[in-house]
């Protein structure tokens, strides 16, 4: 057998990612179908998606305490799980590309932010809400922001980074480049 379990990882992996991208986007069902649910059906239905988070997470930890090739892969999938369980990235798709670690179509979701607040769809609370959470993202993935970009995050004290502040710094360095 010259695969050593290679492919079952593999498979592994895949499920797991799936998994996570359903509770995300169940996430994202949920926030665009809030205004059609009661408020106490919300709660619920948003407070189970988080639990199933906290068990997906808790299970990519076991995993990944015992085989150290899963740890960057799994570590990728376990800060996203604790940004949305932390709340700190209200936005599910923020959540999604900061979990596949995607700079790239972060920077694109930025420029989307900006031209929907240019046409007048969103406030300048929610641009601003999001800008951050975008730019916080490409932070922890180390990714360049320009000067502005860090004295906007300087600015904003809506976003709450408590979860990656808890994180040990090996953790934080799986995702420099």
């Amino acid at each position: 057998m010259t695969s050593h379990g290679t492919a079952e990882t593999q498979k592994l992996i895949e499920n797991l990612e799936s998994q996570l991208e359903r509770l995300v986007s169940q996430l994202q069902d949920l926030e665009e179908c809030r205004e059609e649910m009661d408020n106490n059906e919300y709660i619920e239905t948003k407070q189970d998606t988080i639990d199933q988070m906290r068990e997906l997470n808790q299970s990519l930890e076991r995993l990944s305490s015992g085989n150290l090739s899963l740890v960057s892969t799994f570590s990728s999938m376990r800060l996203a799980l604790r940004a949305a369980i932390s709340e700190a990235f209200k936005t599910p798709e923020v959540i999604r590309m900061f979990g596949k670690r995607q700079p790239q179509q972060l920077r694109e979701r930025l420029q989307q932010v900006e031209e929907r607040f240019r046409l007048n769809k969103i406030s300048d609370d929610q641009k601003n809400r999001e800008k951050a959470e975008i730019l916080v993202a490409l932070q922890q993935l180390k990714e360049y922001l320009t000067a502005e970009e860090l004295q906007f995050l300087d600015e904003q004290n809506s976003v709450q980074i408590s979860f990656m502040e808890e994180l040990p710094p090996e953790v934080i360095r799986m995702f420099g480049k």
